[in-house]
This record gives structure tokens, sequence and C-alpha cells, in this order.
């Protein structure tokens, strides 16, 4: 055995306290001398008894305390599914293709505004007005 052929230890023992004057921590244990901290332990967001910082803040209130943190859906008129050829399928994947919705919309829904003179296969949710305007047309919602 040789001392540069020894393997590394990475991992150090824990400090051991209060294990007399002669470890270096003995008697206070690191912990200084008198005080709450020394004593006991002390919840982090403890202020000496002093008002604490959430109860100093105002609460949420109004309108904007209720909102769901879920995305909405992005809103198209059945005006824009003129684009679509007749017969076609309207899917999120088909309204992406064509530029209709963006890239990176999750949900669509398809509310009555305009008219539309194609008859079309609709896969996305619609408002009940714009069922009636695609039925109108030939068309079907599933």
């Amino acid at each position: 055995m040789e001392l540069h052929k020894l393997q590394h230890t990475v991992k150090r023992s824990h400090k051991r306290l209060g294990r007399g004057h002669g470890s270096g921590r003995g008697k206070t244990s690191g912990r200084g001398t008198k005080g709450q901290k020394a004593r006991g332990t002390v919840p982090q967001h403890f202020e000496g008894g002093q008002l604490s910082v959430m109860k100093r803040l105002p609460f949420l209130r109004g309108k904007a305390r209720n909102k769901s943190l879920g995305k909405k859906p992005v809103i198209i008129t059945v005006s824009a599914l003129a684009a679509f050829p007749a017969k076609a399928e309207v899917t999120l994947a088909s309204l992406q293709k064509l530029g209709v919705v963006a890239e990176n919309a999750k949900q669509v829904k398809i509310l009555s505004g305009g008219s539309l003179s194609v008859a079309l296969n609709v896969m996305v949710p619609c408002s009940q007005g714009a069922k009636d305007v695609i039925e109108k047309a030939g068309g079907k919602v599933a």
C-alpha cells in the first residue's frame, strides 16, 4: 500500500457536539451563549414577537381571489372556419396547420360569430350558437 494510491474520501463525518472541552465543541456545542436560538428551535418565520410579515400584508381581496389558475381556451369564430374545404374535419391540429390558431395553443373553443357556407365535421368544443350555425350549413359537431 502506497500513500498516493489510497482512495480519496469525499464524505466528511458529522460534527460531534457536546463531547467535552478538548473537542472544541463542548459546553454550548457551537450555539454561542444564551438567547432563544441557543436554547431551542425557532421557526424560520419568527420575528422576535413582532407582528409577522404575513399578518402585516393585506388579504387578497376582490374578484381576482377566485380566478382559476387554468389556461383559457383560444376563442375563434365560425367565420374563421370558412378557410376549410367542404366535408373537412376540424380538429386542433388542422386549425394549427391552417394557421387559424397558434402552434402552442392547447385548447380551442368556437363561438358563433359570422356565417358559414361549407359543411364541416367539427371535432373541437363549440358554443350552442356555433353548433346551430354549423348544422344549418350541413355540417356535424361531435
